[in-house]
This record gives C-alpha cells, structure tokens and sequence, in this order.
C-alpha cells in the first residue's frame, strides 16, 4: 500500500481501537490480556461500526488492547492526548530508515514514533509482554524502548505490523552528531553510502576516532546513567536478548550558539523550546534514576529533555540517549548457527555473543569509554603541603 494510504488506515484503526477501549472498564491486567488480539474490518464504504474512508478495504488488528492501555497510563499517557497526537494531524514519514528497512512516522507533535516491524519481531515482542509488564511495574525510568501500542494492517494480502514507542530525537533540537553503539568493534564502523547521508549514524568505531575521550557527565549524572544501563541490561539479558545498541545523539550547545551568530549576524541564542513532552519519562533525561533525578545537585530547566554533558573541549553538549533495536533477538537462534565462522576470527570483538557476554561488554563500553565522570582537579595551590586542599569540580 502506498505510504499516504498506510498513514490513513494507521489513523482510522487507532482512533477506533482508542475509542472502543474507553468504554470497557479499568481493571487490573491479567495474564490473558497479554495474549488478546482483536480485528475489525474497515470496507471503504463504511460499516455500522466503521466510518467510510477512500482508500481501499482494509482489516485493523490491535495487540493486546488491555495490556497496551495499562503501560500508556503508567507513562500518563491520557487516552484523549494519544488520540490527538497520533490521529489529528497527518503522520510525517521519516526518510532515514533504519538497516532494518522499517518504515518510520512521527507524530506532528513529535511525541511518538511508528514504527514497521517484521513478523517474527511482533511475536517476539507479544511474547516479551508479560515480562516487559513486570519490569515497567518495578522500574518505570527505563531506557529501553516504550512500547505503547502494536497493530496489523491488512490490506491486498499484506500484513503491515506497527509498534508505537517513545521518540528519542525531538526534531525541533538540532543533533550535530549520532552514534550506534554495541561496545563491539568487529565491522563497527559507518558505511561509506551511510556517511553520504545528511545526517549520518555513526558506530563504535567512529565514536572512539571521533570522540577518543568520551562524554563527560556530572557525576551524579553519571552514576544515575550506568545504574540504569546495568538494570536494563539485566533485563534484556533475562530474555536472552543481544545485539540492541545505544542510540547516543548529541546537540552541542556552543556550536548551535555559534551556527546561529553566523546565520544572523548577532549572537543571539535560539529562544524556542520545544514543548513538554506529555509521555512520563519519555526523555532521556527522565529516563534515568537516581540521586541526579530527585533534584538533586543538577538543573533541569534548560534541557530541553536532554543530558547535561560536556565533550573534551569543554563544550557544552546535551545527549538524547535511548537503547534500541531490542526485538531482534529471534534471529540470533539462525545467527548462532552461522557464526562459529566469525568467532573464530577473533570471540571478543564479534557482536554475536551469549546474552550475559553481550550485557557486560554493553555496559563496560558506555560507562569506560563513552560517558565518564567529570574528573576532579586539584585547586592550584597543591604545593602547599598542608593537605587542605579541596578539590574542585573543572
């Protein structure tokens, strides 16, 4: 189906989804909820149930309906508010897909991301439900994807899968640069035709040439980052999962303070901001737990929902951060059988690994080499041996 058609079915099918939910009765979520799909056909002249619409027949399945409404609420996702993000304003497609060939929309006020997604990552996904359910109730600052709806299409004999999740890059924050990252450094490196692209995606490799010193973070801030990598990983690495990565993107605030004087002349400094995001911890700045978050010692006014970070040079960055493509884990049974060739090569480096392996290399990597604290320096009057020196943050 054309892409503006699959926009409109996506609209019709959640604006019915949403409505027919709301008169069913709040309760606790059970065990079979998680297992629930429900159809409803949409011919183009309408039904009694169904407005009439012109694009062709099509049939709207909706995954786990119950299940789905209980995680928008516990993200405070009012019903009315995903209605209205998702179905009021036409969807814009985003022409970066990823290697998966996935088709991505984001919602006109940027708040949510639709995703395609194959068969087998749909499954994978209703069978990680219950699972994901646990862990949300524990631990809702996460910064694994949130999954807030999943849907087919079904049109001329095709099946269009969709999830709907959290957006990490607010488009109305300009990201000078961003990276893919596994903590693998076997093949880790950005194509040539992916580096002719606009706005590139970086990996590993890129990341320690480009950046040989890291990110630098508060340390509160970064304590309150690794705690929440080493809990997620632990997650992921309960439901064998292996192969997701860190999406780092970076807005560099001096540079924008700067690319604007030049456009202008003067040096003024941007006064937009972008609105509040709706979605409860749907930042990476929320998304992270810890001292940091409870105003603590760190600011957050200014952030527009990114990380306070600084690079070598002093700069002042902020990081949109996220762990993604979590939902490839069932190739990994094929890609196992295929790969005693590659580790071979060299066990380490290869990105296929066993879940735990994978975990730790994950977490080593983010907490050694990308992000680092910011180190204390010693005040300049060391030389006076009388040890009363305090040192200072730089």
């Amino acid at each position: 189906t054309t892409s503006s058609a699959l926009k409109g079915a996506i609209q019709l099918g959640i604006t019915h989804t949403v409505g027919s939910l709301s008169t069913k009765p709040e309760r606790d979520v059970l065990m079979q909820d998680f297992y629930v799909v429900e159809s409803i056909f949409f011919p183009s002249e309408g039904s009694n149930l169904t407005p009439a619409h012109h694009y062709n027949d099509f049939r709207f399945k909706t995954y786990a309906p119950v299940a789905f409404r209980y995680f928008r609420e516990l993200f405070g996702i009012r019903p009315d508010d995903y209605l209205y993000s998702l179905c009021n304003e036409p969807l814009i497609e985003l022409s970066n897909s990823g290697a998966s060939g996935s088709l991505f929309y984001v919602s006109s006020d940027d708040e949510f991301i639709i995703k395609t997604v194959q068969h087998k990552e749909a499954e994978f996904l209703q069978k990680l439900l219950p699972g994901y359910y646990m862990n949300l109730n524990q631990n809702p600052r996460t910064l694994l994807p949130k999954f807030y709806g999943l849907y087919c299409v079904q049109a001329g004999g095709k099946n269009i899968r969709i999830v709907v999740m959290n957006n990490l890059l607010p488009r109305s924050v300009k990201m000078h640069l961003k990276y893919d990252l596994k903590g693998s450094t076997y093949k880790r490196r950005a194509s040539q035709k992916e580096r002719e692209k606009v706005f590139p995606t970086y990996k590993d490799l890129d990341f320690m040439q480009d950046i040989p010193d890291g990110l630098f973070l508060d340390s509160d801030m970064y304590n309150a980052l690794c705690k929440t990598l080493q809990r997620d990983c632990l997650v992921l690495q309960s439901f064998k999962i292996m192969d997701y990565s860190l999406l780092v993107a970076i807005h560099n605030i001096d540079l924008a303070q700067r690319e604007h004087a030049m456009a202008d002349g003067t040096s003024q400094t941007d006064t937009r901001r972008p609105a509040a995001q709706k979605a409860l911890y749907s930042t990476a700045m929320e998304s992270i737990q810890g001292e940091a978050r409870r105003g603590g010692t760190i600011e957050t006014d200014d952030q527009m929902g990114g990380i306070p970070a600084r690079n070598a040079k002093g700069e002042r960055l902020l990081l949109y951060i996220g762990i993604i493509d979590v939902l490839q884990s069932y190739r990994f049974v094929k890609k196992l059988e295929h790969s005693w060739k590659a580790l071979v090569h060299d066990g380490d480096t290869v990105s296929v690994h066993r879940p735990s392996f994978y975990a730790e290399r994950f977490q080593r990597f983010m907490c050694n080499t990308a992000f680092k604290k910011i180190p204390l320096k010693p005040s300049p009057s060391k030389k006076s041996r009388s040890g009363t020196t305090v040192p200072r943050r730089s």
